[in-house]
């Protein structure tokens, strides 16, 4: 099992004006981030726009990426899809060249909503590879809420060590901690609580455009320094609430440019952010910027 603790990076894909993937700029994000100490970088996530990409960009993301790691911090490599064949390929790909683990979306659009349903596919996927398997619990987008006692059972598989939590539940949170399986949290606005409830570690988008922040703010929780810790939170909140409530991906990239991260670029069919949004998320920034 690999060790996943710790910030874990959901990282941003660098694009083009055209929307063509930057590798040159991945490759200098990659050397930026791992310099700041992130413990994992996590590529193809949702932040890094892996809905609007094609398999054969993955692959070579990956493959790029995975090099440039080079085992400098764990990689993960998410290689979700609707077509259950298309989901196996991708993932044994991403084992085949390193992948630490595999970040897995519950089968989504009118898949098999029930547990048994659910439990079948992470199952034929477990049976597939040999790498550890992070499950994914993001009902406002998917509409499948992976229940705790579903987290369970499929904490029994033989590589389905993990699940990614990013629905801000902290109830439901902590029922996850409760279990067998290691836990990860994906809410932006929920990081401080949850480390401090137990989660091994986060998967974190707003850690692309202050990583030095997000390792600093994990290193003092783990060092029980909670009154340093709070005050830097205090610091990242305000663009944490600002990019939950806005549109995300494009939040986090601009913000990321904004502190020195990449190129601030969306692939259609997102966009970029309004004027009124721009001004609004500077100001969210402020502590920051500061």
């Amino acid at each position: 099992m690999a060790d996943l603790k710790g910030i874990n990076l959901a990282m941003q894909t660098p694009f083009d004006e055209n929307g063509a993937i930057n590798y040159e700029v991945f490759e200098e994000l990659i050397e930026k981030y791992v310099a700041a100490g992130v413990h994992g970088l996590v590529l193809g996530s949702g932040t890094g726009q892996h809905p609007y990409l094609t398999e054969a960009e993955c692959n070579l993301l990956y493959e790029v990426g995975t090099k440039r790691i080079a085992r400098r911090c764990n990689v993960i490599c998410q290689t979700s899809a609707l077509n259950m064949d298309e989901v196996v390929r991708r993932s044994r790909h991403a084992e085949s060249i390193g992948a630490d683990a595999l970040m897995i979306l519950p089968p989504y659009f009118e898949g098999p909503g029930d547990e048994n349903g659910i439990f079948d596919f992470y199952k034929a996927i477990d049976d597939s590879v040999g790498v550890d398997i992070v499950g994914y619990n993001i009902p406002q987008a998917t509409g499948i809420s992976v229940s705790p006692r579903l987290f369970e059972r499929l904490s029994q598989l033989r590589n389905f060590n993990y699940i990614k939590d990013s629905a801000g539940d902290l109830t439901v949170h902590q029922e996850y901690l409760q279990t067998e399986g290691a836990v990860l949290n994906g809410c932006d606005t929920t990081t401080i609580y949850a480390l401090m409830a137990g989660a091994r570690g986060v998967i974190w988008g707003a850690a692309n455009y202050m990583p030095s922040e997000a390792v600093q703010l994990y290193d003092l929780l783990m060092a029980r320094n909670y009154e340093q810790a709070f005050a830097l939170w205090q610091r990242i909140l305000p663009s944490l609430l600002f990019i939950w409530r806005a549109p995300y991906t494009p939040s986090v990239v601009r913000a990321a440019q904004l502190r020195g991260y990449g190129t601030g670029n969306v692939r259609r069919p997102l966009s970029k952010l309004s004027s009124d949004q721009e001004a609004a998320l500077l100001h969210a920034l402020e502590p920051l910027l500061a």
